[in-house]
Parts: C-alpha cells; structure tokens; sequence
C-alpha cells in the first residue's frame, strides 16, 4: 500500500489513537484528520491531527459526512469504544437504517457495517494495525521474569480454551490456573475479566488473550497495554501470553516497566 496523503482516524478511547497517529506522520502521511467520540476520545488528540470532529457514539451519518469532508481515502479504527456506551446507544437515522439490517450485532457485523457505509463514499477501511506492525508483539518471552514450567503449561491449556471460547463470538480472553479455568472474558471486557479471573488465582493466574478465527483486523485487533497489566497486578496475576504477530502493543516500553515492577511474566503464543 502506497503511503496515502490523507489519513482519517475513527478514534475510540485510551493510548492506541495516539500511538497510530504518532506511526502514521513518521511514516509520511501529511495530514491526519479524527472522528473523536464524546465521553470516549482523549481531547488531548487534537494537539497530534490536523482536523478533529466530535461526534457522538451512533451517529453514523455524521460519520460519513465527515469522511467526506476531509477528502480522505484511507482511513483506520484506532481505540475502542467502552460497552457501557455501547449500551447508551443514540443511533441517528442512517445508524437506524444499518441496524435494522443487522440479525446480529457483535463487532463483525456493526463496524463491518459501518466499514461498508465508509466504502459506498470511497473511503477504504485498513487494519487497524496499518502503520503499526512494529507494535506487534514478538513470539517468546518478551517481558517480566522468565516463566515457570507450570505457567508455560497454563498458557498452552489457556491458549487452546481461548481460541475456542473466541470461535464461539464469546470473548478472547481467558484466565486460567493449574489446568482449570478461572475467568472467561464476556461483554465486561479484558481487563475486568483478567480482574476476576486473577483474584481467585491467588498470585498464580495466568491470562491468555487470542484473535479469533479470521478475525477482521480492520477494526477488532486483540490490544494490550498497561492498563492490562495494572489489572492484573491489582489482583495478582502471574503471567499473561498474547498471540504473537496478532496483538498490538499499547506503550511497549511502559508496558515492559510495568511487567517487571510487578513480576508479570508477558510471552507472545502462536496458535
């Protein structure tokens, strides 16, 4: 892909929009342009884009007409938005439109619609790891103390109920303790599951997060980042193993710091 000279981020909550938005203009995109979310997106963005537009959660058509507005052709899903929020949903009529169609609604079928709204204007949707591939995370232990033989064998069980937990549209995101599984990730998110997860673990959880299978990376990439080690420390997780070359890493440098101060051992998996 050629580098495009307009870039629109959808940008959701937390470090990630940033972090693309950083990737993107070292990579020679000359204008950045976002649709930032009221009560989601850090205002502290619009000191990193050239152009930002505060929308609400829902209000697609608002969406497209931005779209339109910057003359972009590229654009990227950087951030979530929080389930709660979700839950507050106040969908404009075109949003109306979308969901009516919809006989599921899961993160595949909203943003693959939205996806679908963004390319009738000319607008092509990248994966959401465009720009990023060096935040992957690398295959092997990568952070915090080396792990133990028990906790490798937890990451293998943890890796194989994950990726079918993952297949059933579930969650992505495991607990899991000698053998037996703690915590499986529903609606609550990562980093309440690991939380839940790891309290009953007692010091010895260990948290295993996946794609799932033919995951749509434009727009559900499997992210960490200190905020998922602080969770886990809070209730004293031991390890936590990714999918490696499928999960992007929040703030490495920090997260690695944060790995070692609270002994968490982070390893990158292949399924």
């Amino acid at each position: 892909m050629s580098t495009p000279d307009t870039l629109l981020i959808i940008a959701g909550n937390g470090h990630y929009p940033f972090q693309l938005a950083e990737a993107a203009r070292r990579q020679g995109v000359k204008r950045l342009c976002a649709a930032a979310f009221e009560n989601e997106t850090d205002p502290a963005l619009s000191g990193l884009v050239d152009d930002l537009r505060w929308l609400r959660v829902g209000q697609l058509g608002k969406l497209v007409s931005y779209a339109k507005e910057t003359g972009a052709t590229k654009a990227i899903m950087a951030g979530q938005i929080a389930p709660k929020n979700l839950f507050d949903l106040r969908p404009d009529f075109a949003a109306l439109l979308v969901l009516a169609k919809l006989k599921e609604r899961n993160a595949e079928t909203l943003f693959g619609a939205v996806a679908d709204q963004l390319a009738k204007t000319g607008v092509e949707l990248l994966p959401a790891t465009t720009f990023l591939e060096e935040f992957l995370a690398p295959e092997g232990h990568f952070a915090g103390p080396t792990p133990r033989r028990r906790t490798n064998d937890d990451v293998a069980f943890g890796l194989r109920i994950a990726k079918e937990v993952s297949r059933l549209d579930i969650g992505q995101t495991v607990v899991v303790r000698n053998g037996t599984v703690l915590a499986v990730e529903g609606f609550e998110g990562t980093n309440e599951a690991i939380k839940r997860g790891a309290a009953l673990g007692r010091g010895q959880a260990v948290a295993v997060k996946v794609s799932k299978p033919n995951q749509d990376f434009r727009f559900d990439v499997p992210v960490v980042g200190p905020l998922t080690l602080e969770a886990g420390a809070s209730a004293g997780l031991s390890a936590l193993a990714v999918e490696a070359g499928r999960t992007l890493l929040v703030e490495p440098d920090r997260l690695r710091a944060l790995a070692n101060e609270h002994k968490i051992s982070i390893i990158g998996v292949k399924s």
